[in-house]
């Protein structure tokens, strides 16, 4: 199946064919007027207003059909064309050079938006048709003899420097299909790995999260809360990625983890904030993972939420009173902060700061724009 630089390419070898044989065809026209003895005047201006007339509706034809069937007519209008030699004494008059290069155009443009075998063809019959035609007319001497073989030379050199140009546009569309192909698989390759980010994250938020309080001892393995939790961390898992064209209320996501997190949460957030889905889910799983933080290493058992803004520009500050730490020193193995927090900000166009000092407590900032602000 040919690509699009050689498509593009067929249709300028028509069009410029066309355009060839438009400009061309007058000023050979007018050498064979300039020629012709006044006895045969009538004869040979009725030729060439027959090869003037049909070039230029075999132009306009040729730019409306990708078929053979223009140059099978233009080959039989030459035929028409080279027998009017015999009417009006060309050999003899020495006016016979305008047909030449009439058919030598026409011989070396098939071969810009034919195939190789559909050129050859036509170049064969055209020439051949003239030499016939001259050979009817009378004895042609040598030099005329030469330089009908020299039109078929003519078409073959046309041929060959069409087919080099041919051959770079395949080249073309084939780097062109590679790219495209590399593209293709750069983009899954990026879209499986950021889903086995997202997964192991949730997975790191959710039941990591939750059989490490209880191997740690900070939940009974017989609480109460236990049971809920663990189905919430299967939702999650099952639930997957959020769909960014649809719409979710962030205020009643984050009521939800305040609602399952073992600590006394202030929650200060408007009544409702709609927001894509996408954006939403990645508030509400970042919230979850600072709020665990706050569990598992602050120190404390009270934390504060403040969401501002709306759906153009939102702001959420997760804060605690703990013990704190440096930033700095959290080692890079740690997926918590990198991966739950900051990485999933980064995969919305959004920003995560961590801003805590040893002894002064944690305070995590979440901030988004809206796409397009």
């Amino acid at each position: 199946m040919a690509g699009q630089a050689e498509l593009l390419l067929r249709r300028f070898g028509r069009r410029y064919a066309a355009v060839v044989r438009l400009a061309t065809v007058l000023p050979i026209g007018a050498i064979a007027m300039l020629r012709v003895t006044p006895e045969h005047l009538p004869a040979t201006a009725s030729a060439v207003g027959v090869a003037v007339v049909w070039t230029c509706g075999y132009a306009w034809w040729l730019q409306r059909t990708d078929g053979g069937l223009p140059v099978a007519v233009d080959v039989v209008v030459l035929l028409g064309v080279c027998l009017s030699i015999v009417a009006t004494d060309a050999v003899e008059r020495t006016n016979v050079g305008w047909i030449r290069l009439l058919v030598t155009f026409a011989c070396v443009t098939y071969q810009w938006h034919t195939s190789p075998r559909a050129g050859a063809v036509a170049a064969l019959a055209a020439g051949a048709a003239l030499a016939a035609s001259v050979t009817a007319a009378g004895s042609p001497d040598r030099d005329l003899v030469i330089s009908q073989v020299w039109i078929l030379v003519a078409a073959g050199l046309s041929r060959a420097a069409w087919q080099v140009v041919r051959r770079a546009a395949e080249r073309a569309d084939r780097t062109a299909a590679d790219a495209a192909r590399a593209r293709r698989e750069s983009s899954v390759a990026a879209a499986v790995r950021a889903e086995e980010r997202e997964f192991a994250a949730a997975l790191h938020d959710t039941a990591a999260a939750t059989l490490l309080m209880v191997g740690s001892g900070q939940v009974r393995a017989d609480s109460a809360w236990l049971a809920p939790q663990a189905r919430r961390d299967l939702d999650r898992l099952r639930s997957g990625r959020a769909d960014a064209s649809r719409r979710t209320d962030l205020v009643r996501l984050l009521a939800d983890e305040v609602e399952a997190v073992h600590l006394d949460v202030d929650f200060d957030a408007p009544a409702r904030l709609p927001l894509p889905s996408d954006v939403a889910a990645v508030f509400a799983d970042a919230t979850r993972e600072a709020l665990n933080n706050v569990r598992r290493h602050a120190g404390t058992s009270h934390a504060s939420i403040r969401l501002g803004g709306d759906e153009r520009r939102l702001r959420l500050d997760i804060a605690d009173g703990g013990r704190g730490f440096s930033p700095d020193a959290v080692p890079a193995t740690r997926r918590g902060l990198r991966e739950s927090v900051h990485g999933r900000l980064n995969r919305i166009g959004g920003t995560a700061t961590v801003l805590s000092t040893v002894g002064a407590g944690t305070v995590v900032r979440l901030e988004w724009r809206g796409r397009g602000e």
